[in-house]
């Protein structure tokens, strides 16, 4: 279940996903020198939008493609402070495909109801988990997160 999983944060301190039961989740693997990094600005315009509804946005900077996510964990934070302003939980740089690949995606990939896959085919996929942790869909990259709206207003009623 998701809510097994305990992850580090952008300061390298765990953080157990079961702290986020009872929320709605869009987790996201991101990268701040992407193509797909403007998708940040309607990342947080849903987390304004609905995080007193019970959204959560997990963010989980990913600098296996390209190396679009370069720095350390606190550069890449600040940067998304900075530049989008983000205040939904950011997480240290993991990996998402491979032998490396953080458990909790190796979970996400193996059972999103979306077949596209195993892999993760670039950065910003996202999985939305309903307030059970159940994984609901999984959205590839080119998906804004604003196309996401309405699936997520269903899972918050």
């Amino acid at each position: 279940m998701i809510y097994d999983y305990v992850m580090k944060d952008y300061k390298g301190d765990e953080v157990a996903l079961m702290n986020f039961k009872g929320k709605v989740l869009l987790i996201v693997n991101t990268a701040t020198k992407c193509g797909f990094t403007p998708q940040y600005e309607d990342l947080m315009n849903l987390y304004d939008k609905y995080q007193a509804e019970g959204l959560e946005i997990l963010d989980f900077p990913c600098n296996q493609f390209l190396a679009q996510a370069p720095g350390t964990s606190e550069q890449i934070h600040e940067a998304c402070i900075l530049s989008w302003r983000i205040r939904f939980p950011q997480f240290a740089k993991i990996k998402v495909n491979g032998k490396s690949e953080a458990p909790l995606y190796r979970y996400l990939k193996d059972n999103a109801p979306v077949n596209t896959g195993k892999r993760i085919a670039w950065n910003f996929t996202k999985f939305l988990v309903d307030r059970n942790g159940n994984i609901v869909n999984r959205y590839e990259p080119k998906v804004n997160p604003m196309e996401i709206e309405e699936d997520i207003v269903k899972l918050l009623k």
